[in-house]
């Protein structure tokens, strides 16, 4: 049974159109170290209603621990998007992807299904010449009508290289790491640990900070 409504879920299926490939999510949660992960996949599954393209399949994180490695995951609730060939190109949500963030998640499965998004060619090169790994974060809140804009282009990021990895995380549902990372305001966007900024920002504001990490190691 769905949690959106008939109108609600008519808006959502217009929103997303007709997908070109079938994506692959990839659910993580636990049953025994995970408040919020029932309720987090019962919103994936009747997200994954809305269009026959989507597939969705809950995994779990200590009895699938090789396939959990495999993707990257160190923490629960986990959304992972995968292409047609179920390859992971580095598109995560940690923590339920409702409210504005449902945006997020829209686009992004537009995009892996292999909608891509138009973007200038001097942009493209720039992100095609990041060469080493780079793990971008953007803490966002369901209430926060920026957020989408940086989740987005962390995640266009993603797709367009391989170095790029790009978490969506629900600053409620990880306090903590929240409070680690000193997020006062929302969306906050962490580069590699050492570089963050915080509001809403273009692209080139991520590029520029990530061109300044290319010479410089990177923070355990």
């Amino acid at each position: 049974m769905s949690i959106f409504n008939d109108d609600t879920r008519k808006q959502l299926s217009e929103m997303l159109g007709q997908l070109k490939n079938k994506v692959n999510i990839a659910f993580i949660g636990s049953e025994t170290n995970c408040q919020t992960c029932r309720d987090t996949f019962k919103f994936m599954e009747s997200f994954s209603l809305l269009n026959e393209k989507i597939s969705l399949k809950y995994y779990d994180m200590e009895q699938d621990a090789d396939f959990v490695a495999y993707l990257g995951i160190d923490k629960v609730p986990a959304i992972v998007l995968l292409d047609d060939q179920e390859q992971n190109h580095g598109l995560r949500f940690y923590g339920i992807p409702a409210g504005y963030e449902i945006h997020s998640l829209i686009s992004a499965v537009k995009e892996i299904s292999g909608i891509p998004a138009e973007m200038p060619e001097n942009i493209t090169d720039r992100i095609s010449r990041i060469k080493v790994p780079v793990h971008i974060q953007v803490f966002v809140t369901p209430t926060c009508s920026q957020c989408p804009g940086a989740a987005i282009t962390a995640h266009r990021m993603a797709l367009q290289n391989e170095n790029i990895t790009a978490d969506v995380i629900e600053s409620n549902t990880f306090f903590e790491l929240a409070q680690k990372y000193d997020v006062k305001s929302v969306p906050k966007v962490v580069i590699n640990e050492v570089q963050g900024f915080s509001g809403s920002h273009p692209i080139t504001k991520f590029l520029e900070a990530i061109e300044q990490l290319q010479s410089k190691p990177i923070a355990e």
